[in-house]
């Protein structure tokens, strides 16, 4: 017999979401706006997670992963190519493949950083951190595989 449903109002993976979306809001309003970092609009940054951990991604996979419209990818991968942070090159048959580039790779070390030291001492115990960024890492493979409303 499956579960009985939570009530919305005390769901603890309601709740994840919740906390997830606010988190990720304040990271990112403490984001660092240092020249040397290159600023990214919310679509551009979507598309550079998925650009980072798929190298070579056409851009009809980055739309499906990401979840947006393929017209808002090409938009987002012109304005990434003028910013030097992505370079097209030729994919399988007629297709086009989008690749990092050192630009990007650079980037994301000085956000990286920046984060970290934001979040430093803040929570302690590093093993469980680990384990959160595991459970995260789940279920964004999960959401960006396409399962979650495939039926």
């Amino acid at each position: 017999m499956p579960p009985a449903p939570l009530d919305p109002a005390d769901d603890p993976l309601a709740d994840l979401a919740d906390l997830l979306l606010n988190v990720g809001r304040l990271v990112r309003a403490r984001t660092p706006t240092a020249a040397e970092v290159v600023a990214l609009t919310e679509t551009e940054r979507t598309v550079m997670r998925v650009v980072d951990l798929r190298p070579g991604s056409a851009p009809s996979e980055i739309a499906r992963r990401t979840r947006l419209q393929r017209t808002n990818v090409s938009t987002a991968l012109q304005a990434l190519e003028s910013k030097g942070m992505v370079r097209r090159r030729p994919g399988p048959g007629r297709g086009v493949s989008v690749v990092p580039t050192d630009l990007a790779a650079t980037n994301l070390r000085l956000l990286r950083a920046a984060w970290s030291r934001e979040l430093a001492g803040v929570v302690d115990d590093l093993d469980a951190v680990r384990r959160c960024n595991e459970v995260l890492t789940v279920l964004e493979q999960h959401l960006t595989s396409g399962g979650s409303d495939e039926g």
